[in-house]
């Protein structure tokens, strides 16, 4: 999993202690907190209106799941998802653990949905860029003859065939990468994990990427969306019943070089990363199609997003682009509350476009 470059001492230290405390919400009832280190990234539990044993063990539960999934579905680190990889760049078949089989038919599925935008296939060109690994090693992009040479070998999440539990794929440059979506279904199988303990009104909260179930105390969950220098807030919004928040941005991951930044989220369509856009807020009520959104919508840009977004029922979006501007559709409009009201905002009018965006370039 891709690590949040900002975060990581804090983090560090913050998941050593695995404090677990009681605050109070406005009602007085108990709200129980629980933090650790997994994906890369700090996991915040929040569990109101229940036992603090009962808390405890979803707690418990939870982090070994986390921690689990971690293992089985890294890309780069030795586990279940590198020895996939490994046959698969062999033209061989691998055999895929049960609770991974989901998670590549849910890939399949988004990078059909977004037309291409989103592609965990590209994990090759992920690993060119180095962004697999210490952000701190990388000094400058890669040669344009070696992205050159993956973008024409064109993997995709299309060429694989999954049938019961063998994968294979025709096209060896295919590498899979679940950086993009793995940390919404790992939130949503904690959510699924809550409700099976009876727990109804809680927060999984991975590194600012959360779902939230019930309220808090009676009072709406608000949640601030962070400005796209990845300082600050731009905005609060108010949770419903059901929902997921993901952002993606160009500051979780980045280098610098000859005074141009390069981020982590990789245009598949030009296997660099994409100039146009800052951050990608999604709302949505899967963890999993929030998270690949926010990647596919942030590579769509200023002037392609809103056509995707519709075409894959995502209801609320927030988009700054390069020049600051927030970019929102009518409904997510009604539901923001901006800090800075001088903001330029754009809000989208639905436009039909026939032809497929993938193929448009």
């Amino acid at each position: 999993m891709l690590l949040a470059k900002k975060r990581g001492f804090i983090l560090f230290i913050t998941s050593l202690l695995l404090l677990f405390s009681t605050t109070a919400c406005r009602d007085k009832k108990p709200a129980f907190n629980y933090s650790f280190l997994a994906f890369g990234t700090l996991i915040d539990l929040t569990i109101v209106n229940t036992t603090h044993s009962e808390a405890v063990k979803a707690a418990d539960l939870i982090e070994k799941n986390f921690h689990r999934q971690h293992k089985q579905w890294h890309a780069w680190q030795q586990g279940e998802l590198k020895n996939i990889n490994k046959l698969i760049a062999e033209s061989k078949p691998a055999k895929v653990p049960q609770e991974m089989i989901p998670l590549i038919k849910e890939g399949m599925r988004l990078s059909k949905e977004t037309q291409g935008f989103f592609n965990p296939a590209i994990g090759k060109l992920i690993e060119l860029w180095g962004f697999h690994g210490n952000i701190n090693i990388i000094k400058e992009p890669p040669s344009p003859g070696a992205i050159s040479y993956l973008l024409k070998k064109s993997p995709s999440m299309a060429d694989l065939t999954l049938n019961g539990d063998k994968l294979s794929s025709q096209n060896n440059a295919v590498q899979l990468d679940f950086g993009g979506y793995g940390k919404g279904y790992g939130v949503d199988l904690a959510i699924e994990e809550l409700r099976r303990l009876g727990i109804d009104n809680a927060i999984v909260n991975a590194g600012g990427d959360l779902h939230a179930i019930g309220s808090r105390g009676g009072t709406p969950w608000k949640i601030a969306i962070r400005r796209p220098s990845g300082a600050g807030v731009l905005a609060t919004v108010n949770i419903r019943q059901n929902e997921s928040v993901f952002t993606s941005g160009d500051y979780e991951r980045f280098f610098m070089y000859k005074k141009q930044k390069y981020h982590h989220i990789i245009d598949p369509r030009t296997g660099y990363p994409t100039t146009e856009t800052k951050s990608v807020t999604v709302i949505h009520t899967d963890s999993i199609t929030a998270d690949a959104a926010a990647t596919a919508l942030f590579i769509a840009g200023p002037d392609e997003w809103y056509p995707l977004a519709k075409a894959m029922g995502i209801k609320y979006v927030a988009l700054v682009d390069k020049n600051n501007v927030l970019h929102v559709n009518p409904a997510m409009k009604e539901r923001l509350n901006l800090l800075n009201k001088k903001v330029e905002m754009k809000v989208s009018k639905p436009l039909f476009i026939k032809k497929s965006l993938y193929e448009r370039r």
